[in-house]
């Protein structure tokens, strides 16, 4: 029985974790135009646009957009929007 969960134990080791898709250029360009029409900034939404593509990844580029449209994020999607939206901060507007 030991050797069994032994031998258990080494192959769910060797599971390779499935690596998220990172977001698409369409997703950068939708980003990028709903924020300008948000917020009239080009050169901020093009900072949080290039930061987005690798902050999240394609699913929750999608959580974002519609965030940005005016939708809410899922509760499980929440603390991480929160994060996103905290380092996308830091890396375009560092006083802020």
């Amino acid at each position: 029985m030991r050797n069994i969960l032994l031998a258990l134990a080494v192959l769910t080791m060797g599971v390779q974790t499935v690596t998220a898709a990172p977001p698409s250029a369409a997703q950068k360009d939708e980003f990028y135009k709903v924020c300008v029409g948000i917020s009239q900034n080009a050169e901020l939404c093009r900072c949080k646009a290039d930061a987005a593509m690798t902050l999240i990844d394609e699913r929750f580029m999608g959580v974002v957009i519609s965030s940005m449209k005016g939708g809410s994020p899922a509760a499980a999607d929440y603390d991480a929007y929160n994060t996103y939206v905290a380092k996308s901060n830091q890396i375009c507007k560092p006083n802020y």
